[in-house]
């Protein structure tokens, strides 16, 4: 077992990512719930078990160098499967009477906490991590039929890029659990995300 205290870097950094162009890389496979913790034990993809003690302040990014041996040009890479996102858009309700935009927030805030949905609000744009399928989502949101509001789906991993680290620990952290379905197919689908330009 293998103890780890700090991350030392990211592939994604020129300097690392020239080091390990030629090394050994070995994975550590983690969720987005356990990416969130400083402290577990866990199995690297070729049987490392590592036992991460990271400070409280310190989250696990994708990409990021949990031990490197130079001896042997071997390095462990954390790899975060984050969950698909439903992306609510609030921005037509700035053109819309007062009372309705106030109207259709509280439903729309109802809705998703009866649901139990975390949610990150940014500027004019909700984000919900997908704890249950993506089907039963677009079915809740459909049958509310909220006013002057679109939704859509996307990858986490496209999401977390126009995120701060604190806002994507709120939304990537606070949604546990698998991600279950109970219905069938529905007709339809929310606008592409490749439309949609985050601001």
């Amino acid at each position: 077992m293998v103890i780890i205290e700090t991350v030392l870097g990211n592939i994604g950094d020129p300097e690392w990512a020239a080091r390990l162009k030629d090394a050994e890389i070995d994975v550590l496979q983690l969720d987005q719930w356990e990416a969130q913790k400083s402290r577990f034990r866990k199995a690297s993809r070729k049987g490392s078990v590592l036992a991460v003690s990271l400070s409280r302040d310190t989250h696990i990014r994708d990409g990021d160098v949990m031990l490197w041996d130079p001896q042997v040009r071997l390095a462990v890479i954390a790899r975060i499967e984050l969950r698909d996102v439903m992306i609510v858009h609030l921005d037509a309700l700035v053109h819309v009477a007062p009372e309705v935009a106030m109207r259709t927030c509280i439903e729309l805030g109802h809705a998703m906490g009866n649901q139990h949905w975390p949610a990150l609000v940014k500027g004019h744009v909700v984000y919900v991590p997908l704890t249950i399928d993506r089907k039963v989502m677009d079915s809740v949101m459909r049958t509310h039929a909220f006013e002057h509001v679109r939704w859509e789906f996307a990858p986490g991993t496209e999401v977390i890029s126009y995120l701060t680290p604190h806002e994507s620990r709120r939304l990537f952290g606070g949604a546990e659990g698998p991600v279950h379905s109970h219905v069938h197919e529905h007709g339809g689908s929310a606008q592409s995300h490749r439309e949609h330009r985050h601001g």
